[in-house]
């Protein structure tokens, strides 16, 4: 393992959703193990980043959110939209946005100028939406079906809903934040998460033209350009960002977290040994994605490996975990079987394991 390889300094990816808590509660390990993260002035021992596909508020506010429940300062949050800040050719193009919490509100934060959302496409074409009958309250909850529709009416019209569907095989770029498709909080068994509306819309898309929905992006935890977008985080965290690094994510679903992890591993091998002028460009690890370039002005990457915890507290159960096979028909149907990168470094018991395990070989 790397880390055995070379001393050097590590960083700690921290997944929040069954590794931190459940829903709106603490597991118990969690904060024993950032107490021990801490010194004596409150502040952590190694560079920490909170990495979470949680996509429904800003940073700033699930920052204020996990410091008041862990009782620890939470300074780093990414979430699965945050790369978006990255992809910069399309700030200025015209968007619609499908999400929860303040979507419009986010997207502008993240640099997009021309921001359309599903409430305001449904109020210029209200004939598009059959769901809603009422149109009330304005606080409604969020209707898969109505964004379902209201997408696939984008989509088939080439961003013109008022028209007839265009059965051409032309098709406007489509950036998805969050493949999760099972998450878990207070219930005993995962819930659904917004990998399983990507699911729908896929099935909706193919039912209707024979073809596959294609993705210019693809984002949040397994996506290479997530993992990217922390270590840069995570690198910031240290004064002058500037040192040789070992990743560690601590995280609690194979397919999302470890499958990512791995992933990049892999990327981080192949960017050492490229030239110089491939060396920031980020394969999505899917079939019909383009790479993504990391801006020319960002220094290549310093982190020797990244390594991942999977720990028991959350979407994996030892007990019961599912076959490998299994598990990649949890996965996005863009995200190659390789069951390579399901293994994780180490499996342990809790976040509180795997801090003991860090701190007792790098501190």
């Amino acid at each position: 393992m790397c880390w055995q390889q070379q001393r050097c300094d590590a960083g700690i990816l921290l997944d929040v959703d069954g590794v931190l808590v459940r829903g709106g509660s603490v597991i118990p390990a969690a904060r024993r193990a950032l107490r021990k993260l801490l010194d004596h002035r409150g502040d952590f021992l190694l560079p920490v980043v909170f990495l979470t596909n949680a996509a429904s508020c800003r940073p700033e506010h699930k920052a204020q959110q996990l410091s008041s429940l862990l009782d620890v300062q939470v300074d780093q949050v990414i979430l699965s939209y945050s790369p978006l800040q990255a992809l910069t050719s399309f700030h200025d193009k015209c968007v619609l946005v499908s999400g929860q919490g303040p979507i419009t509100d986010i997207a502008h934060t993240l640099g997009f100028k021309k921001v359309v959302s599903m409430e305001q496409l449904r109020e210029q074409h209200p004939l598009l939406d059959m769901v809603d009958h009422s149109r009330k309250p304005k606080a409604a909850p969020v209707r898969w079906e109505t964004n379902l529709q209201l997408l696939v009416d984008v989509l088939l019209t080439n961003g013109r809903p008022s028209a007839a569907y265009d059965w051409s095989p032309a098709q406007l770029p489509v950036l998805a934040c969050n493949m999760d498709l099972l998450w878990l909080a207070e219930a005993p068994s995962p819930r659904f998460g917004h990998g399983m509306f990507l699911l729908c819309l896929e099935s909706a898309y193919k039912k209707l033209t024979g073809r596959e929905l294609s993705y210019w992006a693809l984002l949040g935890k397994p996506s290479l350009l997530t993992y990217r977008f922390a270590e840069h985080a995570l690198t910031q965290v240290k004064e002058g960002g500037n040192y040789t690094i070992l990743q560690m994510f601590f995280s609690d679903n194979p397919m999302t977290d470890v499958y990512g992890a791995n992933l990049y591993n892999r990327y981080l091998a192949q960017q050492h040994r490229a030239p110089p002028a491939h060396a920031r460009m980020l394969a999505q690890g899917t079939a019909n994605q383009p790479a993504v370039a990391w801006p020319s002005d960002e220094p290549a990457s310093a982190t020797v490996c990244c390594q991942s915890i999977l720990v028991c507290t959350g979407v994996y159960k030892p007990a019961s975990a599912p076959a490998q096979e299994n598990v990649f028909l949890h996965g996005h149907r863009d995200m190659s079987a390789e069951a390579s990168l399901l293994e994780p470094a180490f499996v342990l018991e809790n976040v509180e394991a795997a801090v003991d395990l860090v701190l007792r070989r790098h501190l």
